[in-house]
Formats: C-alpha cells, sequence, structure tokens
C-alpha cells in the first residue's frame, strides 16, 4: 500500500514511517521541522540526539535495512506542495500527525494561539482538497486527541451519541468541551473531516488519542540513528515521559495541582499498532469514523506513584510534589471513555507496568547528560496573557 506520512519527523511520525516500511508498504514523509523550529524558539531539545533532517533519516534506514522511505520537505499550509506530493504519490492512505501538537503552545499568547489554529485548520483543509481532487478514494488516518471531548460529567462515547429530545431522536457528534486552543483546533477538524466525508464521500478515521508514552520501538532499536524524538520540557512533554525523565534526574514529580486529573494513556507501541489497525481497515466511502486510541486511565496522582515506585525498584529515590496549576482545568472530575473499536479490529496492549517504566530509565540514564534543567517546570499560563494585560 502507498501510504503517505504527514509529519513524519515527529514523536509518532517517524515511528509509523518506519514501522510500515518495514512491513513492505511504499512510504512517503512530509515534514517543515515545525517541532525542531519551536525548540529552538523555547531553547529547547529532544532528549534523544536525533539526525538533522529527514533525508538524513531515510538514509540511514536504508543503510540499515535497505529500505526506502520517500521525503519530501515543505509546509501543508502551501496548497502547490500539498497538491504536488498527493498527485505525484497518489497515496491510498494518508496518516495525518502534521500539526502543532502542544497545548502549552497554543497558550502563550495570542500569536502562539493564532498560529496554532492556522497552521492546523490551514494544513488540514489543504489535505482534504488535494483527498477530493486527486485521490477521492484514498483513506484519511487523522491524529485527533482525546483533549476534543474535556471532561464531562457523563460517559465519553467514540465520537458520536445518541441524543433523545422533545420526542425525537438523532445519532449526533459528540459535545466537544477542549481545554485549550490547541485542542479547539482538533475539534475545528474534525467538524471540517466529517463535512468533507459527508459531501465530497471521503472516507476517514478520526483517533482521538490519549497520551502516548515510551521512548522505543521494534525499528528504533535496530540502530541509534533511527531514534525517535523524545519531548519532557513544559511545552511538548507529556506527564508520564516528564515523570519518568525526573525520577531519573532526581527532581521531584511535578504533579499540576490537586492531581487528580484523569485521562487515557497508551503506549508508542500501540499507537503504532492503532494506526495500522486502522489503515488496513478502511471505512466504507463517505464515512467519517472516531475511534478513541488509549488503553487505560490514570489520574495524575496515580502515574506519579507508580513512576516513585518503580524509581525505587530501580535504585532511584524520588517523591511526587504538588505545584500550582499552571492550566485551567477540573483537578478532581468524573471520567470515564468508552474505547472498544479498535480492540474490537484487534488491538492487544501493552499495558502499563513497572518493568516498562524501568526499561524507559535506562534509555533516559543514556541521555541524561542532554537534559536542560530549567526548562521541565511549567511556565506558560492559561490566564498569564489576561494577567498581563490586567496589570497594565
Amino acid at each position: 500500500m502507498r501510504i503517505l506520512i504527514l509529519g513524519g519527523d515527529g514523536y509518532l511520525g517517524w515511528a509509523t514511517s518506519m514501522y510500515f516500511s518495514r512491513r513492505g508498504h511504499e512510504v512517503h514523509a512530509v515534514d517543515n521541522y515545525l517541532r525542531r523550529r519551536m525548540h529552538e524558539e523555547n531553547g529547547t531539545d529532544s532528549l534523544t540526539p536525533i539526525l538533522p533532517d529527514l533525508p538524513s533519516r531515510a538514509r540511514a534506514w536504508k543503510e540499515v535495512t535497505g529500505l526506502e522511505i520517500g521525503v519530501t520537505e515543505g509546509d501543508l499550509q502551501d496548497w502547490g506542495l500539498v497538491e504536488r506530493v498527493v498527485r505525484e504519490f497518489e497515496p491510498e492512505a494518508i496518516v495525518h500527525y502534521g500539526e502543532m501538537p502542544s497545548a502549552p503552545y497554543s497558550m502563550i499568547d495570542r500569536d502562539h494561539a493564532v498560529f496554532t489554529q492556522t497552521n492546523n485548520v490551514v494544513g488540514t483543509l489543504n489535505v482534504l482538497f488535494a483527498m477530493a481532487e486527486l485521490v477521492p478514494d484514498a483513506h484519511l488516518v487523522k491524529l485527533g486527541t482525546m483533549g476534543e471531548y474535556g471532561t464531562p460529567n457523563i460517559d465519553i462515547e467514540e465520537g458520536f451519541i445518541e441524543i433523545h429530545h422533545k420526542g425525537r431522536s438523532d445519532v449526533l457528534p459528540f459535545p466537544k468541551l477542549a481545554g485549550s486552543f490547541y485542542h479547539l483546533s482538533k475539534v475545528h477538524d474534525s467538524h471540517n473531516i466529517h463535512f468533507a466525508c459527508r459531501i465530497w464521500g471521503l472516507r476517514a478515521t478520526d483517533l482521538n488519542q490519549g497520551v502516548v508514552y515510551g521512548i522505543e520501538t521494534e525499528e528504533t532499536k535496530l540502530d541509534e540513528r533511527l531514534v525517535t524524538r523524545f519531548d519532557y520540557d513544559e511545552l511538548f512533554g507529556t506527564a508520564l515521559n516528564r515523570f519518568c525523565l525526573q525520577a531519573v534526574i532526581g527532581h521531584p514529580l511535578t504533579a499540576y495541582g490537586k492531581g487528580g486529573q484523569t485521562r487515557g494513556y497508551l503506549n508508542i507501541l500501540d499507537t503504532l499498532q492503532c494506526v495500522e489497525l486502522a489503515v488496513l481497515n478502511p471505512p466504507t466511502e463517505g464515512e467519517y469514523r472516531v475511534f478513541n486510541q488509549f488503553t487505560e486511565q490514570f489520574s495524575i496522582n496515580e502515574l506519579a506513584e507508580i513512576v516513585r515506585e518503580a524509581a525505587r525498584h530501580h535504585g532511584l529515590t524520588v517523591e511526587p510534589v504538588h505545584v500550582e496549576n499552571p492550566r485551567v482545568e477540573l483537578e478532581e472530575h468524573y471520567y470515564n471513555a468508552a474505547h472498544t473499536k479498535l480492540l474490537d479490529l484487534g488491538l492487544r496492549p501493552h499495558l502499563l507496568s513497572e518493568t516498562l517504566i524501568e526499561s524507559m530509565f535506562s534509555v533516559m540514564e543514556r541521555y541524561k547528560h542532554r537534559v536542560i534543567p530549567d526548562r521541565i517546570d511549567p511556565r506558560t499560563r492559561w490566564r498569564g496573557v489576561l494577567r498581563e494585560r490586567a496589570a497594565r
């Protein structure tokens, strides 16, 4: 199958590109190095030392495996580039990771919020138009986020909910309560993709993914040059990855607020499984489907305790601390989200365990000399811009 990976230089994008290539698919990766530029802007970097660009990574992949990954360097906001890549490669599936992925980054100020929504929404619209005009039978597999739903006081369904109102019923998109301008950009994407399926007959799978953790995949372990990026800083690092890094360097585990915030989590290995299952089992023409992509639910306090105990077994001493929450969110809430559709397709989860965390510790210890300690603790605050304006 011809598979186009958008955002192929990223944490998940590079891992996915290698994964599909190794399984015999023809893979082409696109990226404009936005994540690298954002790290330069904020004085941060990947914990793992990744090669300088996609062509270098593709060459290393070919040297190690004999397999090729095609590469295009460019921006999805550039219609000419998107149109050319889709026309020339003629993908049968498009895996779309190519967006600005950070809630804190989107909340820095007005400029960052506007950039986030313009970059994400316009890029995805270009992809939809290219599909409609050039490859109408292709399947879009789009990385969404469980953050679209927020934390409603009812069970979260997979994309849609049956509504009974004044004697009538319908199945409608599940209500969205996004928690940042980034998450809102994903909501807008979902609406646009759903619309394109209804109007143009496209087929798409929206993967509302939970929080991903992990460093290694079977492909990254083949050669050190093939490692994927790993972020731990306050803008791009996720809670469990950050906690593990903090444990390795002896930094307290920083739980935001009361620590009762509960989310869905999954291993990077399961992200690869989920994307493959979606690609190999496409929807019908005109169908827009939503999969909630996670395997387990944890609160921040539960994660901190799991990491603390795993660290103790690994000979490390670290304790959780509660810090002022930079975000505006419920810190104690109901959370129960359905996630059966990928299991029905055959997902075999890698569940979180102390053994898994200790294996992450081992990799992190190898690269801990690359840690930039003053970029771990939160500096971006959801109400920061308004407070500065009020002070003026």
